[in-house]
């Protein structure tokens, strides 16, 4: 077995841990901190309550809220000159999976002077990036314990998939605390989102040793807590379930790979700017179902893991009991087809799904499937979920 582990050197889990935001900071030698969020977390002040931590440590902080849902170049790029102007030495993201992305990737550019496309790809960033501490506010992406981030080129609308250790921050503060106020439907997504993760860092053909424990749990705290989260938004325990699960989850997929889903996904973001967990949630069910004949006795546990299957059943009936379980959560979450939320009808779709396809191919997460598909079979699924 080969396996690599990379995950943050502090790792932060409690409620309340995004308290300890100026501690760290000085830690980390800050003088002047850029915070990088979205309109949200302005919002709601939970972006300015940061700040105040940090002014009230002798850090001055500079906050750059312009990042979209699935940022883009010129997100990190317009970042980036803000972090120069305020002569800014420490990097906090605050937010979801884009904020995040986008704090580590302004971090990394500050330090490496190259086209953002350079980076894409696997272990392309020469130098380590400033100082980065992340803080997740909703239990999805596990981006605040990944060595990898998304970006999107808008000009050849691609996503770039960036995977190099230099991307992981040096302090992950995670706490529960600041999912508690998440919709309904951004529960159901990101919560998906999670279980794919876990899903997929299992049946990796890079699975190994170190990430299968990470996964499993990620699993089944997932399949145990998601639907309480979503119904009972306040429900402690269940958020605080959901949020660890979410970070089990990234150092899981981090470290042994993702596979089909999100390699079919990311281009149904680049193109119709689908927010990239409900998407993955849309591909989920099918995508497993057209998998499990490459990992039987993988899905078999994963079944068994979330109780679509009993503790006894063989691993043939258990894996194919798989599918239907997902397919039932995802119609108890209100998630339907993708049809039912890309704003486009079936012949656009139809017109984009051979460079879908590509692109998919090309981001390097089908090759770790269990069964790797070809061009033309990627176009078929994609037409059995639209």
């Amino acid at each position: 077995m080969h396996a690599q582990f990379n995950v943050p050197s502090t790792i932060i889990v409690a409620g309340g841990a995004s308290q300890q935001l100026a501690a760290q900071a000085v830690r980390l030698g800050g003088r002047r901190a850029l915070l990088v969020t979205d309109a949200t977390m302005v919002a709601t002040g939970l972006a300015a309550r940061c700040a105040e931590q940090l002014v009230a440590a002798n850090i001055p902080t500079t906050i750059f809220s312009d990042v979209q849902p699935d940022p883009t170049d010129r997100n990190v790029a317009a970042g980036l000159a803000l972090l120069r102007r305020e002569k800014c030495d420490l990097v906090i993201g605050l937010g979801g999976g884009s904020p995040m992305d986008a704090a580590k990737v302004i971090a990394v550019a500050a330090t490496n002077d190259a086209p953002l496309r350079d980076f894409a790809g696997y272990h392309r960033i020469p130098k380590p990036g400033l100082p980065l501490v992340l803080i997740p506010t909703t239990a999805g992406t596990g981006s605040e314990v990944t060595k990898a981030a998304v970006i999107t080129d808008t000009e050849r609308e691609v996503k770039m998939m960036m995977l190099d250790a230099h991307l992981l921050a040096n302090v992950a503060l995670v706490d529960f605390e600041l999912s508690l106020t998440m919709p309904a439907s951004l529960t159901a997504h990101v919560g998906v989102d999670t279980l794919t993760h876990g899903i997929e860092a299992f049946v990796s053909r890079k699975a190994n040793a170190l990430t299968d424990p990470l996964a499993e749990q990620c699993i089944r705290l997932t399949a145990g807590n998601l639907l309480t989260a979503w119904a009972e938004p306040g429900n402690r325990p269940a958020r605080e379930a959901m949020m660890l699960a979410a970070c089990l989850g990234g150092m899981a997929f981090a470290n042994s790979s993702v596979c089909l889903v999100h390699g079919m996904s990311r281009p149904i973001g680049a193109i119709f700017h689908l927010a990239h967990g409900l998407s993955n949630a849309l591909l989920l069910p099918e995508i497993t179902r057209w998998s499990l004949r490459g990992a039987v006795a993988r899905y078999a546990q994963v079944a068994r893991g979330v109780g679509a299957a009993p503790a006894d059943a063989p691993d043939e009936s258990a894996a194919a009991a798989l599918p239907a379980y997902l397919e039932t959560l995802n119609a108890r979450l209100g998630i339907g087809r993708l049809r039912d939320f890309i704003k486009a009808d079936a012949t656009v779709f139809g017109q984009k799904l051979p460079a879908m396809a590509e692109a998919a191919l090309a981001s390097g997460s089908p090759q770790n499937n269990p069964v790797v598909p070809s061009a033309d079979e990627i176009i078929d699924l994609y037409r059995k979920v639209w």
